[in-house]
């Protein structure tokens, strides 16, 4: 045999070898079928572990998660407020509310200039005196024709999208009186 003959002896030897299908042709089973792979003799697939937890999935603050205690709107918020949560939430509502709401919360928003129903304002009694977590149980929910942004905003967005709101109707019905008197006589002295 010549040279040329064994090096080819050899390379379809050794390819030959890494034709295996064990990879492709594994066992397997139907979810519900019987298997002698555990000792119970059940079926193939088991019961989930008591108190297993889904990687992302641990919702223990109900009052964060839900915007309730309880049956009860979460009437405080339920995380600090920081300047940066009150961008977070400025620029969240930009994207998600403001079609409809308008940036200034009128409810006039470019959906509505289309032609769809109109949303009710920010500015009304009702919603400004509504507990934040309603704002929170809406957009989690959806209410009349909005639907659910659950699988949509994280539920940190729609806390600091709720803050968002609350500066929105503070703005435009804030008062003279309401800003503290250090801070009034400056804006005097800018005048």
């Amino acid at each position: 045999m010549n040279r040329f003959g064994c090096v080819f002896m050899i390379c379809v030897v050794a390819a030959s070898a890494g034709c295996r299908r064990d990879m492709f042709n594994q066992p397997s089973l139907r979810p519900l079928e019987r298997t002698d792979a555990f000792r119970d003799n059940e079926m193939a697939s088991r019961p989930v572990v008591p108190n297993t937890v889904a990687r992302d999935q641990l919702e223990e603050d109900t009052e964060f998660y839900t915007g309730k205690i309880g049956t009860n709107l979460v009437t405080t918020l339920p995380t600090p407020i920081t300047r940066e949560m009150l961008r977070r939430g400025q620029e969240e509502y930009n994207i998600y509310c403001s079609p409809c709401h308008s940036r200034t919360g009128d409810g006039n928003g470019m959906i509505v200039q289309r032609g769809f129903p109109r949303p009710p304002s920010y500015h009304i009694d009702r919603l400004r005196q509504a507990p934040i977590g309603h704002f929170y149980n809406v957009i989690t929910h959806g209410y009349g024709i909005m639907y659910s942004y659950a699988a949509r905003v994280e539920p940190a967005d729609r806390w600091a999208i709720s803050a968002y709101i609350r500066v929105l109707q503070t703005s435009q019905n804030a008062q003279p009186a309401d800003v503290p008197a250090e801070e009034r006589a400056k804006l005097q002295a800018k005048k």
